[in-house]
């Protein structure tokens, strides 16, 4: 009996070890159907590999609907998950890990201001139909710890600026760190961290980001950073429309943004360097609200000019945007750093800006 007593243990673990096998295959084929279900309709993926310690989604793409001003809304080479396991078999799951590898994704900011990020993925979830009253369902609550993204390109296209088509701003090597996503229902706080190149017609800058953001809430706290960034690709940021155009510059931004109860206050400081402003039959003869042939003197006696601002005001109030403001403060900034008397700019911008001044 105690010769058997050896074998029968190795079998006993040899049955633990493949009951747990089972047990793990099972859990990534339950995560492999939800990962399908969750894409959407327009998704496809190259292929699914499962792993040792979680499943790798290889060439997954994310197609655009109709008024999408890309082909695609995601692509990424390479999708690294890790899950907790054990927590595939209860109601809320737990991701301990995702990588995202070489990735494209298109960002589509509406008219109304509005960000729409993968529609066909986040929109039709939060628009299916709701289960019949006879049997209620909770949506599964996901918890990812670590989301970590290397060499992403973004595209961002914004069409709230009034513009006959949107305009199109282009992120490239973005690499960046997201902790704690709690979904669908994104309540708790992230952190964030991103790094990437800011990219110009001429000239490429540098932007970075870190703080937390509670998306359900819009409780923030972010400080970013934009380094030697392309002026031509950020003109209608700054500019109206009808203030004509700049020739060349470049741009350095700090912002240190904070929204508590839907308030908004963010001080920052503007650098421009280099300051070229557009000249040619067809251009309106004003620039921030002025002679734009005063402006150009001026400009001549420096090659750089700082600018302070604050944008403030509730995030859920109607009458307020954010891109006029930036617009607003960034003339009276100008006419200040260029000598110009601030009443006469308010006068070359209208009543809005006058009542903002307080003047």
């Amino acid at each position: 009996m105690s010769h058997r007593r050896p074998l029968i243990v190795s079998l006993i673990v040899l049955a633990l070890l493949a009951a747990l096998f089972v047990v793990y295959r099972v859990a990534l084929q339950r995560l492999n159907g939800a990962l399908l279900q969750a894409l959407g309709p327009r998704a496809s993926v190259g292929a699914i590999e499962l792993g040792l310690t979680g499943l790798t989604v290889r060439e997954l793409r994310a197609g655009a609907g109709p008024g999408w001003p890309a082909e695609e809304e995601l692509y990424a080479r390479a999708v690294h998950v890790r899950p907790d396991l054990g927590s595939v078999f209860s109601g809320a799951w737990r991701v301990q890990r995702i990588e995202i590898e070489d990735a494209r994704i298109v960002l589509l900011r509406t008219r109304d201001g509005r960000l729409r990020v993968l529609p066909s993925m986040l929109e039709s979830a939060a628009h299916a139909p709701a289960p019949a009253a006879s049997a209620p369902a909770e949506p599964i609550r996901v918890r990812i710890d670590h989301v970590e993204l290397r060499h992403v390109q973004v595209d961002l296209y914004d069409a709230s600026l009034r513009l006959p088509r949107p305009h199109h701003v282009r992120l490239a090597d973005l690499n960046a760190t997201l902790d704690t996503l709690a979904l669908p229902a994104l309540d708790e706080a992230m952190q964030i961290e991103l790094d990437a190149v800011f990219k110009g017609p001429t000239h490429d800058g540098r932007l970075s980001l870190d703080g937390t953001l509670t998306p359900a809430t819009r409780e923030a706290q972010l400080k970013a950073r934009l380094q030697g960034a392309d002026l031509l690709a950020l003109q209608p940021y700054l500019l109206k429309v009808a203030e004509g155009g700049i020739r060349k510059g470049l741009l350095d931004l700090t912002l240190d943004a904070r929204v508590h109860d839907q308030h908004l206050k963010a001080p920052g400081q503007i650098t421009l360097t280099g300051l070229e402003l557009a000249e040619g039959p067809g251009v309106l003869d004003r620039f921030a609200g002025m002679s734009r042939q005063a402006a150009l003197v001026a400009l001549k006696r420096q090659d750089r000019i700082e600018l302070r601002f604050t944008l403030e005001g509730r995030l859920d109030d109607p009458g307020f945007s954010i891109n006029d403001s930036l617009a607003m403060r960034f003339a009276t900034g100008l006419a200040e750093a260029l000598g110009v008397s601030l009443e006469g700019v308010v006068e070359g911008v209208g009543r809005v800006f006058k009542g903002l001044l307080g003047r």
